[in-house]
């Protein structure tokens, strides 16, 4: 698997396809999950890449960020609250429908934080299964429709000079990375033990980012290394993707899929509003404002020339709302179609 998420990712580079080393890994991932694979990455690889990307998601983080969202802080609060609202409008109907079971739809409708939603969803006795289906189909898609978005936009021969120019394997600042290393290892075990929906993700960010901020760190993390955890995330959502998933979905995959594209289109909708009316560049709107999650859209957004500062400012509001309203609202909804759905969701 790995020789061939190799190859297939860089075919992908020399396309000049952004994420090309989460979206191969990915794409082998689901063609080898569906056709009954059962290799599972280690648990602590895949936690650990989480925290090196939450890692450099913080590093990202900027007092420049920081002074935007206290300046715009009115429009990018309503733009998340918005989303969230139409995804959970999405949930409702999956529900009311009798799409997917219990409150399986309005769970999976949630846009971003996909593995804390699924843990949360089980906690309140929804079908993880079902629940984890709808996510991660929305990863892959977001993440697909993401990439050709930004290949399309992106210049070619502007990418094929970046491609020349880039360095894979530049003079390493060995302390700097022995540091960032330390750092991503301390936050993943805190994050772990914290029992935090998507700890290993969430307490890197904050920690370093305020590290980072106060000027105390600078993250050190080469492209060859990045390049190995995003192959892991990769190979983690692909492989998610089992016989079994699939067929216990089978029935209802038409209508998510339809659910998913609607929520796409609404939020490349509000993009068109940002671009139109606050003069923003039309990629990094789309960007800034696609349903998750935080760290395919970073990775996809790091390897184009757009406003990285307004990306991670809005998808990082965004996934911080869902972590704390997305159970709530999945909840109250449950409640007011609970007479609709059965008993599962009277347990929600």
């Amino acid at each position: 698997m790995v020789s061939v998420s190799l190859v297939f990712s860089v075919l992908l580079h020399r396309w000049h396809v952004p994420a090309a080393l989460l979206v191969g890994p990915m794409i082998i991932g689901i063609v080898m999950g569906t056709n009954g694979a059962t290799i599972t990455p280690p648990k602590s690889l895949y936690l650990g890449a989480q925290s090196v990307l939450g890692v450099m998601i913080g590093g990202s983080m900027t007092i420049g960020i920081l002074t935007s969202f206290v300046q715009d802080w009115p429009l990018i609060i309503g733009v998340t609250t918005i989303t969230l609202l139409a995804s959970s409008f999405l949930g409702w109907i999956l529900c009311v429908k009798q799409v997917l079971p219990g409150t399986a739809g309005i769970w999976g409708s949630s846009p971003g934080a996909a593995s804390a939603m699924v843990i949360m969803a089980e906690a309140f006795g929804a079908d993880a299964r079902l629940v984890a289906f709808m996510q991660y189909v929305r990863v892959v898609i977001v993440v697909a429709v993401a990439s050709s978005v930004a290949n399309f936009w992106v210049d070619p021969e502007v990418a094929a000079a970046a491609a020349l120019a880039h360095q894979w394997f530049p003079p390493l600042d060995v302390p700097g990375f022995a540091i960032t290393l330390g750092l991503a290892a301390i936050c993943c075990l805190v994050g772990e033990k914290s029992r935090l929906p998507s700890g290993t993700l969430l307490i890197p960010i904050i920690v370093t980012m305020i590290l980072h901020v106060s000027g105390y760190i600078d993250v050190v993390l080469p492209e060859w290394f990045l390049g190995l955890t995003y192959a892991m995330i990769g190979w983690v959502i692909g492989l998610k993707f089992t016989p079994a998933v699939l067929r216990h979905a089978a029935h209802a995959f038409p209508k998510v899929l339809l659910s998913i594209i609607m929520l796409i289109g609404f939020c490349a909708g509000i993009s068109g509003l940002l671009v139109i009316f606050m003069d923003v560049d039309p990629l990094t709107a789309y960007l800034a404002t696609s349903p998750g999650g935080l760290d395919s859209v970073a990775i996809i957004a790091a390897s184009t020339n757009v406003d990285l500062s307004f990306i991670l400012v809005l998808q990082a509001t965004r996934f911080f709302m869902v972590l704390a309203f997305g159970a709530p609202l999945a909840r109250l909804v449950a409640r007011r179609t609970a007479h609709l759905t059965g008993p599962e969701n009277e347990k929600a």
